[in-house]
């Protein structure tokens, strides 16, 4: 009964891991990342009755990033200029030209609301997310920063038909003759945004300076879970750098250990689920990548360039792109080395990327991401087809020794060590390998972890409909149908499967399918259809082999041959029948003696 105690345990470990994934989740919320010591001479309050700005507490200067005061802030807002392209509907404000709202126009908010974009940057909810930029100088205020007010050139801009890319123009300047313009494209087709802040000299000295790039959020209020209807995911800052191409950098760590580092090329982000905001620097510029928390819970990931020096009557120009989008990896790919990772399918993504691309091209001919999942998972139920034959065949001879065992436990009783030599006997004899069904089995476990990665990191799934009732793939079923179905082919593969031997075995296997379908009330439909389908495959396959099994055809018969091939028990009812025999033979032998 190996495999079923390995299928137990296989099971009871995924289990484990739901809940301890949900757990984290419910720690992070009832433990939320500690706040920052305010300085009482910088807290305030505006109109809004929200703490006052403490200005300069979030700008990137060396004193800042070694971890001066910082104090409770209110986002400061001036006049708004409207953007909107084939792709975003965006708002920049005049404060710092900060992006303060980015609309997704092709990823509406749901279904149900397909005209209302959903809103990856936003500064007017309790969940905080903007893009910031500005410059450093030694002289602090001959360098707009993100608090400096710029005047736009025009209020709304709209890409029209057949224009390709859209300029959006903030002008800043100072009495000294500097001034400071700050340029926004938008290109048509594309989430990557290009920021240009040109200095122009026009003071009577040189002006020496950098540029800086952050982004500033706070942590979700809601995470996604198992049991709230999605997948838990990462919600965080990641960088890259040529040592580290992949790193994450969690609020909590932030809090504890700001990060100030010097860095070539790489680039910063935050990311969550399906989408994530991006400031990727040229490639061989030197930048010093650094986080840090502001204000009450608003954490800060972001990058400063080398300085430069304009002279006067000369200009210079601090280039930068920005990227706020859907994570694409073919699109995130073309735009940096590593920014594809941000499709995070965890430690088995050289197993997960083939498989997505393989789902993409499927997806290619049939046009329908359902029927894609479907006739992937028949592919890899064929690709593992040997494999799962190995597993199911040595399930159906187990179960077909199932009533020798039996005897042999009734034989041997609490003998545990002449059971097992018994088994051993018997396994040896009748060629079945407890063990068949393990290797294949663990051989798979990987190909569907990072499968069910795949589908849940897949942001090509979000509200893409299948049949029916099921018009998001990326939510539960609303009718919970397919959860049901899954139930159900749960409860079929123990039927065809040897019952354990032990009662709390069995009970606890017959308990499975009632706690996964419980669980999958509330996975997004796209998994349990997965799962769903390849149950049905594994029943199938599995229903053929034990009755191949069972009618002798697959198998060696269990009938014993003379000397060696009766079972133990037959064996021992053969012994105890010859001494019968020979009882009577022993009586008559001693009446002759005493004659």
């Amino acid at each position: 009964m190996e495999n079923q105690r390995l299928l137990l345990f296989a099971a009871l470990v995924f289990v484990l891991f739901l809940l301890w994934q949900n757990w984290l989740e419910f720690q992070a919320k009832k433990h939320p990342p500690p706040l920052p010591t305010v300085a009482a001479a910088t807290v305030g309050s505006n109109q809004a009755g929200k703490p006052a700005a403490a200005p300069g507490q979030d700008i990137p200067t060396a004193a800042s990033m070694a971890g001066a005061p910082t104090g409770l802030q209110g986002l400061s807002s001036g006049q708004r200029v409207h953007v909107t392209t084939d792709l975003f509907e965006a708002e920049i404000d005049a404060i710092g030209g900060d992006l303060r709202k980015v609309g997704l126009r092709t990823y509406p908010e749901s279904v149900q609301q397909p005209d209302h974009p959903f809103l990856l940057l936003n500064d007017s909810s309790a969940e905080v997310f903007i893009a910031q930029s500005g410059l450093l100088a030694e002289d602090q205020a001959a360098a707009p920063n993100h608090y400096a007010t710029f005047v736009p050139e025009q209020t709304d801009y709209r890409l029209t038909d057949g224009q390709d890319s859209l300029e959006v123009r903030l002008l800043w300047s100072d009495p000294s003759g500097l001034k400071v313009v700050k340029t926004y494209t938008f290109h048509r087709g594309s989430f990557l945004v290009d920021l240009n802040q040109r200095v122009e000299n026009g003071s009577p000295s040189d002006w020496r300076g950098s540029q800086y790039r952050q982004f500033q959020r706070t942590p979700p209020l809601k995470t996604n879970s198992y049991f709230g209807g999605g997948v838990v995911t990462y919600t965080g800052a990641v960088v890259s750098t040529p040592q580290q191409r992949y790193e994450k950098i969690a609020f909590d760590q932030i809090a504890k250990q700001p990060l100030s580092e010097s860095v070539q090329g790489g680039w910063v982000a935050m990311i969550q689920h399906y989408f994530l905001g991006a400031w990727v620097p040229g490639p061989d510029e030197t930048d010093t990548f650094y986080t840090r928390v502001v204000g009450g819970n608003r954490y800060v990931v972001g990058m400063t360039s080398a300085e430069q020096t304009v002279a006067p009557s000369a200009a210079a120009d601090f280039r930068t792109r920005l990227y706020v989008g859907p994570k694409l990896p073919n699109v995130l790919e073309s735009i940096a080395p590593n920014l594809q990772l941000t499709v995070d399918y965890g430690t088995l993504t050289i197993i997960a990327e083939p498989l997505f691309w393989l789902l993409k091209a499927i997806h290619a001919i049939l046009g329908n991401w359902g029927w894609a999942i479907i006739f992937l998972t028949i592919l890899i139920k064929l690709a593992f087809y040997k494999l799962s034959e190995t597993s199911y065949r040595s399930m159906a001879n187990m179960r077909r020794l199932a009533p020798e065992l039996s005897r042999l436990k009734e034989l041997y009783g609490d003998d545990k060590q002449k059971m097992n030599e018994a088994m051993m006997g018997l396994y040896k004899r009748e060629k079945v390998n407890p063990l068949g069904g393990c290797l294949p089995i663990l051989v798979q476990i990987p190909v569907f972890i990072a499968l069910y990665w795949v589908l849940a990191e897949s942001v090509q799934l979000r509200q893409a409909p299948f049949m029916f009732w099921i018009r998001d793939l990326a939510i539960p079923d609303p009718y919970y149908v397919l959860p049901l179905i899954m139930g159900v082919t749960m409860f079929v593969q123990q039927k065809l499967s040897p019952a354990p031997p032990d009662p709390v075995q069995a009970k606890v296997m017959m308990a499975l399918p009632i706690v996964f379908t419980f669980m999958f009330l509330w996975f997004p439909a796209g998994l349990v259809l997965y799962w769903v389908v390849n149950n049905m495959l594994s029943i199938a396959q599995q229903w053929v082999i034990t009755k191949r099994v069972e009618s002798g055809a697959d198998a060696v018969s269990l009938k014993a041959k003379e000397g060696s091939g009766l079972g133990l028990g037959e064996q021992a009812k053969k012994l105890l029948t010859l001494a019968k025999q020979a009882l009577p033979d022993q009586k008559n032998l001693g009446k002759r003696k005493k004659k």
